[in-house]
């Protein structure tokens, strides 16, 4: 299967997000994809706001209405890294003024739209222009639950951005038969020079999974700056293809029976002694 990882460089502006978002998705389908990956905050790079547009009923309503146009229209699956959904999956409204960061998986066969509800909320302390960053303030975190969707018969496994730092949720994403795992993310550049491609690549190796890290790049405003270099690793480690840090379009093909050549070289999976 044929991937495309899009690294964008986001703003405040969610109209030219989606703009920018539709045509490098409609670039990405003369390649011959058949999943697209968005980053974190794909359309709306501003935490604050994020209440507030999950309460515009028409902008929400007119946004999954094109995205799932696409999807079907084009024939490909999109997966829109994180977006603010006002509701919980079971339909209650998040209290106060925080919002569920959803990761929405578009499938070209259906209107049905698949969501996974980001875990684990970064609240650090960072040695760049930000200093301390505290998304429990704006985020509600999701339940426990990972997810898995079949994608044209291609297994694939959904977080985001900060659940990369917890092995668990990977191992977990592995055993319910995840055979990608997709990362869309906005790591900070500090972060991300330190830890985005040895992390990735650790999951990878250590699961022997595809991971697919798809990152914000650039700055957004005058402060915040995030890493790019989206990457795919295979699941013996190998670098399948990596951006620079600007936008741009990675393309990668992914090629399963790899999977199955590592667990029958090295089968570390059988070989857990802890579970």
């Amino acid at each position: 299967m044929k991937i495309c990882a899009i690294q964008l460089t986001s703003g405040p502006d969610f109209a030219a997000n989606l703009d920018e978002v539709q045509r490098r998705i409609l670039d990405a389908v003369q390649e011959g994809v058949t999943l697209i990956i968005l980053p974190e905050n794909v359309f709306l790079f501003n935490g604050k706001a994020m209440r507030e547009l999950s309460e515009q009923e028409s902008i929400q309503e007119s946004l999954f209405t094109t995205l799932n146009k696409l999807s079907v229209t084009l024939g490909v699956w999109i997966v829109v890294g994180s977006h603010p959904s006002l509701k919980r999956p079971d339909g209650s409204v998040v209290a106060g003024s925080r919002v569920r960061q959803s990761c929405l998986v578009f499938s070209p066969f259906s209107s049905e739209c698949f969501r996974y509800d980001k875990i684990h909320l970064f609240d650090v302390n960072v040695a760049d222009g930000v200093g301390q960053y505290k998304e429990s303030d704006f985020i509600e975190p999701g339940e426990l639950n990972p997810i898995v969707i079949d994608v044209d018969g291609l297994k694939v496994g959904l977080s985001i951005c900060y659940d990369l730092r917890f092995p668990e949720l990977y191992r977990e994403l592995v055993s319910k038969g995840a055979e990608l795992i997709v990362v869309p993310a906005a790591f900070t550049y500090v972060t991300g020079k330190a830890h985005w491609n040895t992390l990735l690549r650790a999951r990878a190796i250590e699961n022997q999974v595809f991971i697919v890290g798809v990152n914000q790049c650039g700055f957004h405003g005058k402060n915040r700056q995030t890493y790019g270099h989206s990457v795919c690793y295979s699941p013996w480690g190998e670098d399948l293809g990596q951006l620079a840090d600007e936008p741009d379009n990675l393309y990668v093909n992914i090629d399963t029976d790899r999977i199955q050549e590592c667990k029958s070289s090295m089968p570390v999976l059988e070989h857990r002694r802890l579970t």
